[in-house]
């Protein structure tokens, strides 16, 4: 919404029951002029709903949001064909189809000699060929002297943690794979499996790519993405990826990252890419990066990137790049434009019990404030101003809030100011107070970047 509002751009919003007392719907709903910008559908994975919201609003282009659509070929495909064709803000339909299969995206990043992880790069939908990959896998490992050996099962057309299976036994897999196979086919409506070596002491880091349809790209730096929770939800992510200051690596820091940079740069101008995207790493103890997969998305962490960014003097809104280039229009600053220095950290706060798995917490809040300093900001859809109840169909997501500073050490030490001074309260059904994750926030920033 702000994206839009800085570019001059009119806009609509779509809610769904469930969200009715978002903050993203009250903003646009004004009884004194009887404006009213929000529609109601169904869901969210209604196409139907949503395109005819679009088409009785006269809208020229659409904006999929960080999740549902986003990264479904299909729904791009349909956006940009139909007999009223839309600008979908995003990467060409081709793009995402083919990197959203990650056996896809591994075939293509080894023919460019890109590192991946040990594992398939092809399509397993045959038992017996995947126990035998994944006996191999074990048997490497041994050779390596790796100790406890184990290996993940992946649904190929899966993301964001899910479909993920590990197998410490050989005995153990084939009532994994079967597991992980149906819910493929029922999640994603593809069978397809990856079987990959399973690394267990590395960093997780992103690639942050600008490219637009006139065959420019520009990277906004990297980012750590390590610390999540234990269904490989991120909580805690900062920018740059590594820092000196945080931990003695055993490599040379800042070559891994440019390495990993150029190597994102490869693969995008191989694929024509043209929009916003994210190229996820894994970047093992001893410096040796991994491709994991590519976002053919907006992220939830792009912001990360962009207050460690300044171009023209200026920290970037890397969302309302993204609508720029998803309407055609040139990159306009070249990578000599962007200047990178200091440190950001976003903190995901969410209503859960850390203590018990991550369980999301359902109830009411009742107070919800922030600070305010000028060098954080914070992103939510919960209101301030009366009660708010949490709906039990989304993840309890409350906020992301942001903060930077000169220094690693610096962005560290506001962002335990930042969550000393925030106020959360609430209760569930039977009157117990609220649970979230801002102490384990403060428990891991010192785990920041480190190995």
């Amino acid at each position: 919404m702000e994206a839009c509002q800085d570019l001059g751009l009119d806009y609509v919003v779509v809610y769904t029951q469930a969200d009715e007392d978002s903050k993203h719907v009250r903003l646009n709903i004004d009884s004194e002029s009887n404006r009213n910008n929000a529609w109601r559908i169904s869901s969210y994975t209604d196409p139907n709903d949503i395109l005819a919201v679009a088409d009785h609003t006269a809208c020229t282009a659409i904006h999929p949001g960080y999740g549902f659509f986003s990264e479904d070929f299909r729904f791009a495909r349909r956006v940009t064909i139909r007999d009223r064709p839309l600008k979908f803000i995003g990467p060409n339909w081709e793009v995402i189809r083919d990197l959203g299969d990650k056996i896809n995206t591994k075939r293509v990043a080894n023919r460019l000699g890109i590192p991946t992880i040990p594992g398939t790069d092809g399509p397993i939908y045959n038992e017996m060929e995947a126990e035998d990959v994944a006996r191999q896998l074990m048997a490497d490992q041994l050779d390596m002297d790796i100790r406890n050996p184990s290996i993940l099962v992946k649904a190929a057309a899966g993301g964001g943690g899910m479909g993920i299976e590990e197998v410490h036994q050989v005995e153990q897999f084939r009532r994994v794979y079967r597991q992980v196979q149906n819910y493929a086919k029922r999640q994603f409506g593809d069978g397809g499996v990856l079987i990959e070596q399973c690394l267990r002491d590395y960093n997780h880091l992103e690639v942050q790519l600008t490219c637009s349809r006139h065959g420019e790209r520009v990277h906004f730096g990297t980012r750590n993405c390590t610390i999540q929770s234990s269904g490989r939800q991120k909580r805690l992510e900062a920018a740059p990826g590594f820092d000196d200051s945080c931990f003695p690596y055993d490599f040379d820091a800042r070559e891994v990252l440019d390495q990993i940079v150029q190597y994102s740069l490869k693969l995008a101008s191989h694929v024509r890419y043209d929009n916003v995207g994210t190229w996820e790493w894994i970047v093992a103890r001893d410096g040796r990066p991994y491709l994991l997969e590519v976002n053919t998305r907006i992220q939830v962490e792009n912001d990360v990137s962009g207050r460690i960014s300044y171009v023209n003097g200026k920290q970037p809104n890397l969302i309302r790049e993204q609508i720029r280039l998803g309407l055609g229009e040139r990159i306009g600053f070249s990578q000599e434009d962007v200047e990178f220095r200091g440190a950001s950290i976003e903190m995901r706060i969410v209503a859960e019990d850390t203590r018990r798995g991550f369980a999301p917490w359902i109830g009411t809040i009742n107070k919800f404030d922030f600070p305010q300093y000028d060098w954080s900001t914070v992103y939510t859809h919960v209101p301030s101003d009366r009660p708010y109840v949490i709906p039990s169909e989304y993840d309890p997501n409350l906020a992301l809030a942001l903060v930077w500073g000169e220094t690693m050490a610096e962005a560290k030490e506001r962002g335990r100011k930042f969550l000393k001074d925030v106020v959360i309260e609430g209760e569930n059904a039977v009157g117990d107070p609220i649970l979230t994750n801002l102490e384990y926030l403060n428990d891991n920033f010192d785990r920041l970047l480190t190995f």
